[in-house]
């Protein structure tokens, strides 16, 4: 019988200390405790929370976002290094899972940053490191795309747990590779987006993919969401009142906890910083998987199948010498 863990599960919905790693990974450690205090044994964080999402490749040409890109690259964190450590400390002396996002210095280049999620045990190891696959639209001004190396499911004290980076939870070949993995809890990161066109919810748009996921899967799904505080709005906007109008816009973030049913569990908030709390019950995926199991008995695997390349992409294979 497998252990199908009761637990809670925590969302946060925060804005970083905007490219202030040190302060950011302090208000994370923070957060972690506050959430620890309540019960959590899962603690989910924003899309590269430490430290922060690169708005100006919306706000600014490409030319003029250049030097906002060294000032990324130089607060962003090294993995292994000393911010992650604090992280995986906190994680282990509050005696919770977390996974959290960060901007990830690549090791081999100055050109090279990684949308990442870091997964890190209760124990306080470091279970995974997931770099985002595609960076979306403007994104692709800043980060340098994932491999299938991190498309993993770890085992987890809460469960075998995956995650995935805002619109990767699009990605439909991406969500069934974690299923077929076996997984029951997802962690999806996304971040406040009000720079989306005029026509776009992405509060609506959130919720509707971790429905579809969790409907799709008979699994639960963790959605924590970035905020943008009035301090990065100064630093973003300046004195341009037309972008300082379009990072005050509403519906731009969703955190909250989704059933096996692609209902939510408890209330999703909506924009305002919090902490999203909800009990989490793993034994509700049993009867549902009866219904549709899209990695079991509801498809067709000798018409359907998936190959992923799994193994890390390097920029150099040096052989050895006879």
């Amino acid at each position: 019988m497998p252990d199908l863990p009761r637990f809670t599960a925590a969302a946060v919905q925060a804005a970083p200390v905007y490219l202030d790693p040190a302060a950011t990974v302090d208000k994370a450690v923070a957060l972690i405790h506050e959430a620890a205090g309540h019960g959590a044994t899962l603690v989910v964080f924003p899309e590269v929370f430490v430290p922060g999402y690169p708005y100006w490749n919306w706000t600014m040409t490409p030319v003029q976002g250049s030097p906002w890109y060294e000032r990324l690259y130089r607060a962003a964190v090294d993995v292994p290094g000393p911010y992650v450590d604090t992280l995986r400390a906190a994680a282990r002396q509050a005696g919770v899972v977390l996974v959290i996002g960060v901007n990830e210095r690549g090791r081999h280049s100055l050109g090279v940053l990684y949308n990442t999620l870091l997964i890190i045990g209760d124990d306080g190891e470091l279970l995974g490191v997931h770099r985002k696959l595609v960076p979306t639209w403007a994104e692709k001004l800043t980060w340098t795309p994932g491999d299938g190396s991190s498309l993993r499911v770890h085992r987890t004290a809460v469960g075998p747990l995956g995650a995935l980076a805002c619109g990767e939870n699009t990605n439909t070949l991406a969500r069934f590779t974690l299923l077929a993995q076996g997984e029951l809890v997802h962690a999806a990161s996304y971040i406040a987006l009000p720079v989306a066109p005029e026509d776009y919810d992405m509060a609506e748009a959130i919720a509707l993919r971790a429905a579809a996921h969790c409907f799709e899967g008979k699994l639960y799904t963790v959605v924590s969401c970035s905020t943008i505080s009035p301090e990065m709005v100064d630093l973003i906007a300046g004195e341009d009142q037309q972008v300082r109008k379009q990072l005050a816009r509403p519906r731009s973030a969703l955190s909250g906890i989704f059933g096996p049913d692609g209902r939510p569990v408890g209330e999703p908030l909506v924009d305002e910083e919090g902490i999203v709390y909800a009990e989490i019950d793993l034994g509700r995926c049993i009867q549902p998987k009866q219904m549709h199991d899209i990695v079991g008995h509801y498809n067709r695997f000798d018409v359907f199948r998936l190959h992923v390349d799994n193994r890390p992409l390097r920029p150099l294979v040096l052989e050895e010498e006879a």
